[in-house]
């Protein structure tokens, strides 16, 4: 039954949907946290501390933080592979483009696989920048996650880099948070302008929360 769901355009549809609202309810979550550095070095550095000691002493040292990375592994792995394969199924459908394109269709559901491959390589990014230090512009300081962030939003192409991603969040999540309801059939005629009134509201807050941050660093107000 699995094989067969995942085997239909539904199935995938549904797969993205799940996928994509659990990394929303973790970006909520990331985005209130990354604000905390307008608090001071203390309060930001307590925080990263916190989330590796998060369930003890039932669980271990960072046992939680690696289970919620292992989730949103699975959660990546599956919303692009599903994206993917729905995308070559609808080429193969219609592999000529259409003589006009839908006029209703906005800029952020064109833009939908676009947006995914520039996440998709700003998570690679930021990971190898802020978790592993590979990439990190100003010496990397393990457990010193404030001056981390100050150091890469102190460089242009750091900022460039984040707010060129965020943007491109702002978009994936305004038409993909409408996207989902619909295909979990939360969606109606009735609720569809709620809805798009939410999705429009969190890839608002999302887009502005996130840029808060090198915005802060280039302003000097965070330093």
């Amino acid at each position: 039954m699995a094989r067969t769901m995942w085997d239909s355009s539904v199935g995938k549809k549904t797969v993205m949907a799940v996928s994509g609202l659990i990394m929303l309810l973790y970006l909520v979550v990331h985005m209130i946290g990354n604000l905390k550095i307008y608090f001071g070095a203390d309060e930001f550095n307590h925080y990263a501390h916190w989330l590796r000691t998060v369930g003890e002493p039932f669980m271990h040292y960072e046992w939680t933080l690696w289970i919620v990375r292992v989730v949103l592994v699975v959660a990546v792995v599956a919303h692009a592979t599903s994206a993917y394969q729905l995308s070559r199924r609808d080429i193969r459908a219609r592999p000529s483009k259409y003589v006009h394109s839908r006029p209703r269709a906005s800029y952020a559901t064109r833009t939908m696989r676009w947006g995914g491959i520039i996440l998709g390589l700003f998570i690679v990014w930021h990971i190898l920048d802020l978790t592993t230090g590979t990439v990190h512009s100003g010496g990397f300081q393990p457990g010193h996650p404030y001056q981390n962030v100050v150091d890469t939003f102190s460089t242009w192409y750091g900022d460039v880099i984040y707010i060129v991603a965020m943007l491109a969040l702002g978009l994936h999540i305004r038409h993909g948070f409408w996207s989902a309801a619909q295909t979990l059939g939360v969606g109606s005629r009735a609720r569809d302008r709620a809805l798009k009134t939410t999705a429009n509201v969190l890839a608002l807050l999302h887009t502005a929360g996130f840029i808060a941050v090198p915005v802060g660093v280039m302003t000097g107000v965070v330093s």
